[in-house]
């Protein structure tokens, strides 16, 4: 079975897999789990050495300043919505490739990967690795989804995704061996490994041998006619994308490569996650991960998070607690509660960032809200130092939206632009950019008569940001500018901001404030409707500019035009020079207003959790909140430990 892929390995590989299972020191005896042990006996499942893939990851936990665990235990933890099931693709964090500790590309899935020049990737599966269900994980699976998901119009009607778009170029795909997988470019792609290691990763393999029942092409027409009818889906193609939902993880009969796996579809109030018994890292003791049995992931409404948290209902929580809740946790903590509070550091730019929308279809206030001086005058009116002695204590960082300092790139003239308080220089702007005349009411009017009325849309999901909405309310009345608060649900939200119906909206900076040289900063150019501050424009570029709006002012085209010298740039000196100019346009031209960034993020970690790292990161990307600190090494002590 492995005949091609000792072929195509690198030497040292071939030697590995030429010696009986496990013989290499480096790889230890598996042991077998208790889990699975009564299935393994009645023969229904194979046992561990036959489960584990040919050359497994073993992971090192010394250098890392871990233990080594034992198996067992049910972890608590809670969500605040039944899709947000898939932070458990998210925590479980298997990737093709994935970030260390040091934020570095490692592989993970794969046993190896080449990068030619950023142009020829090559990918090393590990041989005799399985999908949850145990049929084996091969290069047909890659195969299956370029050839028969990302290139079918029924399935992708935009076709693959754009991170393999490189000057509107496909790569050249192909699968020499059953564990080898080649993408090509004839121009440089330096994105795609870290693509690949994303939070929300793209998944460029499928497990074929289940979606293929489901499929035109391959499966049975009266079976398929059948399944259709049963789902009463509209066609193959439906029902097909309904059954592929490897980030969603709703589906229980969908193989996984994750250390969880779903064992309870539907709507349900609890749903358990079971320990994959095909997963494939070992700890150096043998044990195979995760050390932790059953997830049990709780959904309860935002708003009580906390509370649970603070009665010992969870076991691991960080999702849907702010900074406002640490009082309340270190109290439960002192009056004897089962629980730890850490303090971790924040990665995103901002707590709380103001998205004026300039894509809103409004005319009138679509011209007032592109004028610079409009959203300079916004930001330098907010008493920043108000919000934070107010909500944080003190201990988090006013300033613009930029940025970290643990990023090579943060500079402190770009945290600083146009977020010192100065409301005196704030009226003097709004007067310079013409909007002289107020009301009765003392608020500034429109050029055609109506009140500069701005009205900001929250998702309603953070105390936090309701109260600085109105530390900043009056503020803003102080320049002659009224805020009017509308909370609405998240997707309403979104959809709202998407469509251009919001005049401007709150949420979170820029995922990822600690990027590196290596970091695509596509994030911080017109790419994407998901910022903002422009979502049309970012349709225009996701959709191939079919759909949205093309970027009509001059810093967003410069922003383009950098994104794509970051492309081209053959060195980390080009890539950093690239973004250097990129964030100092966001700088000068507050596309968003940020206010404060840094503020701890409060972790819950039940007392006898260990592994959980005291001191570490809460980062979407890179990072993937609990998943760069790998989860399936945490473990319980045993009862009566403390």
């Amino acid at each position: 079975m492995f005949e091609s892929s000792r072929r195509a390995l690198l030497g040292v590989v071939a030697v590995l897999l030429a010696t009986p299972l496990f013989a290499a020191p480096s790889i230890p005896e598996p042991v077998e789990s208790t889990f699975w042990s009564a299935e393994v006996q009645r023969g229904d499942l194979p046992p561990v050495a036959e489960r584990l893939p040919r050359a497994p990851q073993v992971v090192d936990l010394e250098s890392r300043g871990r233990t080594a665990g034992v198996q067992g235990g049910t972890l608590k933890t809670l969500v605040s919505h039944s899709k947000d099931i898939r932070q458990m693709v998210v925590y479980g964090y298997a990737r093709l490739v994935g970030y260390d500790a040091n934020y570095q590309l490692q592989p993970d899935i794969l046993l190896s990967f080449e990068n030619d020049g950023d142009k020829v990737f090559t990918l090393r599966l590990r041989p005799g690795h399985k999908w949850s269900d145990g049929a084996p994980f091969t290069s047909a699976d890659f195969e299956y989804w370029w050839k028969d998901v990302a290139n079918n119009e029924l399935l992708s009607p935009s076709g693959p995704p754009d991170f393999l778009r490189v000057e509107g170029a496909l790569p050249r795909v192909s699968f020499p061996d059953e564990t080898t997988v080649i993408y090509e470019w004839d121009q440089p792609n330096p994105n795609f490994l870290a693509t690949l290691a994303l939070a929300r990763p793209p998944f460029i393999y499928r497990p074929a041998h289940f979606l293929k029942q489901y499929h035109g092409d391959y499966a049975d027409p009266a079976a398929l006619a059948e399944a259709i009818e049963d789902v009463r889906a509209r066609s193959w193609a439906s029902l097909h994308n309904k059954l592929d939902n490897m980030y969603q993880f709703d589906n229980h009969e969908l193989p996984t490569l994750q250390p969880w796996m779903n064992s309870s579809s539907g709507k349900k109030i609890r749903h358990l996650f079971v320990r994959n018994p095909y997963f494939h890292r070992l700890d150096p003791n043998g044990i195979q991960l995760p050390y932790i049995d059953v997830v049990e992931m709780e959904i309860v409404s935002p708003g009580l998070i906390a509370a649970k948290a603070n009665a010992g209902e969870t076991d691991l929580q960080a999702r849907g607690l702010d900074f406002r809740d640490i009082s309340i946790l270190r109290k439960g903590e002192a009056d004897g509660g089962n629980y730890r509070t850490l303090l971790w550091g924040n990665a995103v730019a901002s707590q709380i960032a103001i998205y004026p929308n300039l894509n809103y279809n409004d005319p009138a206030w679509r011209e007032v809200l592109r004028d610079v001086r409009v959203r300079r005058a916004l930001s330098l009116a907010i008493d920043r130092d108000t919000i934070n002695k107010a909500l944080y204590f003190k201990l988090a960082k006013p300033g613009a939206m930029a940025v970290l300092p643990a990023s090579q790139f943060f500079s402190q003239e770009n945290r600083d632009a146009w977020a010192l308080h100065d409301p005196e220089a704030a009226n003097a702007l709004l007067d310079e950019a013409g909007l002289t005349q107020r009301g009765a009411d003392g608020i500034r009017l429109l050029p055609d008569g109506r009140p500069m009325e701005l009205v900001i849309e929250t998702a309603g999901e953070r105390q936090e940001v309701e109260n600085a909405l109105q530390i900043i309310t009056d503020d803003w009345r102080g320049i002659g500018v009224k805020l009017v608060m509308r909370p609405l649900d998240r997707d309403i939200l979104r959809n709202r901001v998407y469509s251009g119906e919001t005049m401007a909206s709150v949420w979170y900076g820029w995922d990822n404030g600690i990027p590196r040289a290596y970091t695509s900063p596509a994030y911080v150019a017109p790419t994407d409707q998901v910022f903002f501050a422009w979502p049309k424009w970012g349709q225009y570029y996701q959709t191939n500019h079919e759909a949205g709006e093309a970027p009509d002012m001059a810093p967003a085209i410069r922003l383009m035009e950098l994104l794509a010298d970051w492309e081209h740039a053959t060195d980390d000196e080009g890539r950093s020079a690239a973004w250097i100019e990129m964030l100092k346009i966001h700088a000068d031209n507050v596309f968003a207003i940020g206010t404060l960034a840094e503020a701890p993020q409060p972790v819950v970690v039940n007392k006898r959790l260990r592994n959980v790292p005291e001191i570490a990161l809460w980062a979407w990307d890179p990072g993937a909140h609990f998943g760069i600190h790998r989860p399936d090494e945490f473990y319980f002590a045993p009862d009566g430990t403390n």
